[in-house]
């Protein structure tokens, strides 16, 4: 080979640009996997949310309606539940992010590194090209001595401008994604505050129905404490109307023995009457007489029953009879009204805003004898209505006419 030709070896490229130069494929992105199980946990959470609106929207139709305090309780135990695995989502999410991006800063370090060698290399190149002139190959291909070394220095030749082009393509191809790098980091940059912003909106949350789940089991409690007194309140007070009525009994048994008693010695209540009684006041019945399981699970027996009416409804007797007690404050029972209709039978009126009528007062039926009110504080405004044929109490729907 000429003098010629191995100069033009020597200006051609480095040594290390002498093996191939396959052009690199471009970095990829973080892995393909990293990004959908990012994806995954976003749809993951976006779910948790989901549950958690629902949740949200039962709580609120529980408190605009008659429900049991267990559900609410349970309502926001699923609901802190859902708040903690929304927490812990964020939590795996962030950390996925963050070793996106320690990926993403390292691939930018190689592909910076990589376009600073590769620059440098390139303005050597450029360089060598400009010193020997645009003619440079032409002259190296003429002072060929053979037709073999004019092949032999046209192959190397196309080979170093084909190594050219794939350089200036690679510079190329970096600088583009330097620039995409830099983009992504800004955006996973922006993804991990917006997750810890998120997380930290989500902790909050769960402090709070911590703090509101701690207040309702503290009220769940109180309620149950009061339920438990009022029931045994309840069947202390019915015991002390049974009392009352017996005693009343005794009285009138021993005044008509003496043939002094105002009341009759015949019952003005008949067989025939039986579903056939006027209602002492129209209303809806909220709670039906006898034993009852409430929501808590605590038990009740109720010697009556309750009928729903405005405060200020008038109360009518359903039967003739004279008024043999007026109690303003009868425990549970509240203002009441006791009625002998003779013959051992008793109608009872209780829960009453007021009274107008007196001890001994002769009354008929239909005769107003006071007004609904509310004397528990737990209820709507209604009337507490007994029936007690021969001082026994009875439902009192089996003498009331049935309504349609």
């Amino acid at each position: 080979m000429s003098g010629r030709f191995t100069v033009l070896v020597m200006l051609a490229l480095p040594a290390a640009l002498l093996a191939p130069l396959r052009a690199r494929a471009q970095q990829s992105p973080p892995q393909q996997s990293a990004a959908d199980r990012i994806r995954e946990q976003k749809d993951e959470l976006e779910r948790i949310r989901q549950e958690r609106a629902d949740l949200e929207k039962r709580m609120h139709d529980l408190q605009s309606t008659v429900h049991d305090l267990a559900e609410e309780r349970a309502n926001i135990e699923r609901q802190a539940d859902a708040t903690a695995r929304v927490v812990r989502g964020l939590d795996r999410q962030i950390t996925a992010l963050a070793d996106e991006e320690n990926e993403a800063t390292a691939n930018l370090v190689r592909a910076q590194d990589e376009l600073a060698i590769k620059r440098a290399v390139l303005r050597n190149r450029v360089r060598e090209i400009y010193k020997r002139g645009a003619l440079y190959s032409v002259e190296a291909m003429l002072s060929a001595q053979s037709f073999g070394e004019l092949v032999a220095r046209y192959k190397y030749l196309h080979l170093v401008a084909q190594r050219d082009r794939a350089l200036v393509i690679r510079v190329e191809t970096l600088g583009k994604q330097i620039g995409n790098q830099r983009q992504m980091l800004v955006t996973l940059r922006n993804d991990v505050e917006d997750s810890r912003q998120q997380k930290a909106d989500e902790e909050k949350r769960l402090l709070t129905l911590d703090e509101q789940r701690a207040r309702s089991l503290a009220q769940a409690q109180a309620k149950e404490k009061q339920a438990e007194s009022r029931l045994a309140q309840i069947a202390k007070d019915e015991a002390r109307v049974g009392s009352v009525i017996a005693a009343l009994e005794a009285e009138r048994k021993r005044l008509e023995g003496r043939g002094g008693t105002s009341v009759p010695s015949n019952s003005t209540l008949r067989t025939s009457d039986f579903g056939r009684l006027d209602w002492p006041v129209e209303g809806s019945i909220i709670y039906q007489f006898g034993r009852l399981v409430n929501p808590n699970n605590t038990t009740i027996r109720w010697d009556g029953i309750g009928i729903a009416a405005p405060e200020g409804t008038p109360v009518k007797t359903v039967a003739a009879g004279v008024v043999a007690l007026v109690n303003e404050s009868l425990g549970t029972y509240g203002r009441t009204v006791i009625i002998q209709h003779g013959g051992n039978d008793y109608s009872i009126y209780s829960s009453l805003g007021k009274i107008t009528v007196a001890k001994g007062t002769k009354v008929a039926k239909g005769d107003v004898i006071g007004t609904v009110g509310k004397s528990d504080p737990d209820m709507e405004p209604h009337l507490h209505f007994e029936m007690r044929p021969g001082q026994r109490a009875v439902d009192p729907l089996e003498w009331l006419r049935s309504r349609k």
